[in-house]
Parts: structure tokens; C-alpha cells; sequence
């Protein structure tokens, strides 16, 4: 597709490309759903990011950072489970060294688990060290490829570096997954439609793609947005993604559950085939959180809801496949 293509896919207001969407998901990905166990292990962050409630200027947030026992603690856990992903995601927290997140990643390792990070902008040697201690996947959202909305939502930070990252996991053989909010305040269809083509540009291996969701605690929080529509629109976007990437993999985003009850129901029907359960404990879960009322479902209503729509949990590592 092309850009005018998928424009107009965007603007339809009918439910064809979201028909089209599951199909598709269902050719090339089938109708298994991948389950990756999220473990969110610091909410420090060093950053100011105008829609995040981690950001640093936010002091109306009790802050945390678990110990590395802890973390590979919560990991066994999610393994005895039956999940075969962890994912380790934390602000931007300079706490943690190469070296004291390599052992954590071998750690991990050891439970016989695919091991994804989400954990910011690091250097090329850096995400070197993690890939060779035995990290497989890294999650780095580009949230928007417009640069001028990238450069007012992010203080200090530079959108060819957040670029020179994504390239540097494709490079180092790391499967790469970015992804968009949807519905930001200045955000237009034609940017989300950039931000699509980006991700084939990349040949991003998974792709989450998410509302936004004004947090209180942030220069954002006050933004008169239609949750409803922001929601609709995200899911559309997440089902044009699936059309032009086939075989990536794609979450139904916990911001969707948390709009509506069957916000995950809705785009696993459009396109999604992986669920991220969180399975951080329940008193740190909570203080995790990028936008406010966050859906923390536990792991049994997830499978329910999943067998509800005559679909199954594939209790493997779930790696891309490539048509």
C-alpha cells in the first residue's frame, strides 16, 4: 500500500479493514495468541516525557526499583506459569549498569525463556552486551515519526537517536518491535499513516500501538481527548499495520482494556495475537503507571477470555516467522 492507500483506510468509518485485518492474522499468524509475562521492575526514569506519568518532573508518584533477586524471582514465577516470554520494562533508570542487568539477563536465561527488554535508549555496545547475554527482543516505541510533534513531546531527547536505536537492534540481530500512540494532541491520519510505512521501512518484528490516555500528572493531563475515539482509531491503525505486515507479531495494548472492558477482545478480532499478561507483584504493579486506572487482569480471566473468542494460548516463545 501506499500512503494515499492507507489514508484511506484510516479515514473509513466502516468495519472492512477490520475484517480484513483478522483474516489475514489468521492466514499468516493463525489463531494462536503469544503470552509475554511483563514484569515492570523500576519506575524511575530519567526522562520528561509530556504524556508519561513516569516522567521525572512527576512528584506525585511513589517511586520504586526492584533488586535483581526480585526480578528473577517474579520471572520464575511466569515460568512456573507456563509463559515462555518475560519481558523486563522500566523507566529510563540509570541505576541499573551493563553489568547488572547482564546477569539478570542470564539469570532469566537459565529458566529456558525468550527475554525481551523494554527499557529506553541504551548505546550500540550497550544493547550489544545484553543481546550477547542472552537477550532476544527489544521494545523501543517511536510513539510518533512526525518530528516536530516527537521534539514537543519529548524535552531533551532526539528523534534521530530514538531512530539510530531501532537501527542498531535491527543490526545487532535483536527481533525489533516498536510501535505508535494514537490520538495525541496535534497527532493528524497523516503522521499515523508515516508511522505505518516506518514500520515497514524497519520490518519491525512486533508492533504495539496504543491509545493515548491523558495522564493528571502531566503537561498533557488537562487534553480535552475523545477516549472512545482514540481507542477506535488505535485499533484501526493496529489492523492497517497487520495488513501491510502479515506475519509480525502485535499486542492488544493493556491502554485498550482500559478504555473498554473488551478493548483486548476487540483488537485480538482485528489484527492482535499477543497478550502481556503483568505478573510484577501486586504492590509494585500499581505504581507503574504511564496512565492512569491501568487494566492489570490476572493471567486466568486473560485465558478465559481468550478461549471466549475461539482462539488458544500457544505456550511457546512465540518467535516472529517469517513468510
Amino acid at each position: 500500500m501506499n500512503k494515499n492507500e492507507i489514508l484511506n483506510l484510516l479515514e473509513s468509518n466502516t468495519p472492512d479493514v477490520l475484517i480484513q485485518a483478522d483474516k489475514i492474522r489468521k492466514q499468516y499468524v493463525g489463531d494462536e495468541i503469544h503470552l509475554r509475562g511483563l514484569i515492570e521492575f523500576s519506575n524511575i526514569c530519567a526522562r520528561t516525557c509530556q504524556y508519561c506519568g513516569l516522567r521525572y518532573e512527576n512528584k506525585n508518584i511513589i517511586r520504586y526499583r526492584l533488586s535483581a533477586d526480585e526480578i528473577i524471582q517474579l520471572a520464575q514465577i511466569g515460568k512456573k506459569s507456563g509463559l515462555q516470554t518475560i519481558v523486563l520494562q522500566s523507566g529510563e533508570d540509570n541505576y541499573f549498569s551493563t553489568d547488572k542487568l547482564c546477569h539478570i539477563i542470564q539469570e532469566i536465561k537459565k529458566l529456558d525463556v525468550a527475554l525481551t527488554l523494554s527499557i529506553g535508549e541504551k548505546s550500540y555496545q550497550e544493547y550489544k552486551a545484553y543481546k550477547e547475554a542472552g537477550a532476544d527482543r527489544y521494545l523501543l516505541r517511536i510513539e510518533t515519526t512526525d518530528k516536530n510533534l516527537y521534539k514537543k513531546l519529548h524535552p531533551n531527547m532526539s528523534f534521530e537517536n530514538r531512530m539510530e536505536c531501532l537501527y542498531n537492534l535491527k543490526d545487532l540481530g535483536y527481533e525489533t518491535g516498536t510501535g505508535c500512540l494514537v490520538g495525541l494532541p496535534g497527532q493528524t491520519l497523516d503522521s499515523l499513516a508515516e508511522d505505518i510505512l516506518f514500520f515497514k521501512k524497519l520490518d519491525a518484528d512486533m508492533i504495539g500501538i496504543g491509545p493515548f490516555i491523558p495522564h493528571p500528572d502531566t503537561p498533557l493531563g488537562g487534553a480535552n481527548v475523545d477516549l472512545t475515539a482514540n481507542l477506535d482509531l488505535s485499533i484501526r491503525v493496529m489492523a492497517v499495520t497487520r495488513i501491510l505486515l502479515k506475519d509480525i507479531n502485535i499486542p492488544a495494548t493493556t491502554a485498550m482494556e482500559t478504555i473498554n472492558p473488551n478493548g483486548r477482545i476487540l483488537a485480538l478480532n482485528s489484527g492482535a495475537n499477543v497478550v502481556m499478561p503483568n505478573i510484577t507483584d501486586d504492590i509494585h504493579k500499581k505504581e507503574y503507571e504511564i496512565y492512569p486506572d491501568k487494566n492489570n487482569e490476572n493471567l486466568d480471566s486473560l485465558i478465559s477470555k481468550i478461549k471466549s473468542i475461539g482462539r488458544f494460548v500457544a505456550f511457546t516463545k512465540g518467535f516472529r516467522k517469517k513468510i
